[in-house]
């Protein structure tokens, strides 16, 4: 569906919202090395590792990509295009690591938080132009309020990844099930 540098930064916004929704009500996101866990995961490149800084400015970060998923499509739009500019994006194609040849439109000294927003900004310029901003969604487990973004080829996942949401829901089909045959 989409290129696969714009999945891997979908799916690094969904799991950098869910560092702070997780059903235990723990934030995974309060240390630095709860950062350089995350940077190593999603595959940033730059510097590392983190401090206390880095860790307030990618939880303001947070804040801000978590709004894409309670917001219609044309006030994702503004915010990208905010993000944008606050980080002075200017596209070109890199390699790095195992990555072929990719966009990237961060400075390569920019801030951690501000690849994240870049990034995230550029991964949702296809999710629009494709008209698949439907795909970002609230996770629909029993009172969880993750999110997530749903790659599937039928547009068909309801459930988050981190909160067990898809399996609570099929254990309490099965055991209406068994209820009902009692």
């Amino acid at each position: 569906m989409f290129s696969h540098d714009t999945t891997l930064s979908l799916q690094a916004a969904a799991a950098l919202v869910n560092t702070g929704r997780m059903r235990d009500g723990v934030d995974r996101l309060e240390t630095a090395a709860e950062l350089d866990a995350f940077y190593v995961a999603h595959g940033y490149e730059g510097h590392g590792p983190h401090d206390e800084d880095d860790v307030i400015a990618v939880r303001h970060t947070r804040d801000g990509v978590a709004r894409l998923w309670e917001v219609e499509r044309d006030e994702a739009v503004a915010l990208v295009n905010s993000w944008l500019l606050e980080g002075d994006a200017r596209p070109q194609l890199v390699r790095h690591g195992d990555w072929d040849w990719h966009l990237h439109a961060h400075a390569p000294d920019a801030t951690l938080a501000v690849q994240i927003s870049v990034e995230t900004a550029m991964a949702l310029i296809d999710v629009v132009r494709s008209g698949a901003f439907d795909r970002l969604r609230a996770c629909e487990g029993e009172g969880c309020s993750a999110v997530l973004v749903d790659l599937s080829r039928n547009s068909s996942r309801r459930f988050c990844d981190v909160n067990n949401c898809g399996n609570r829901a099929h254990v309490e089909a099965y055991r209406a099930r068994q209820a009902a045959q009692d």
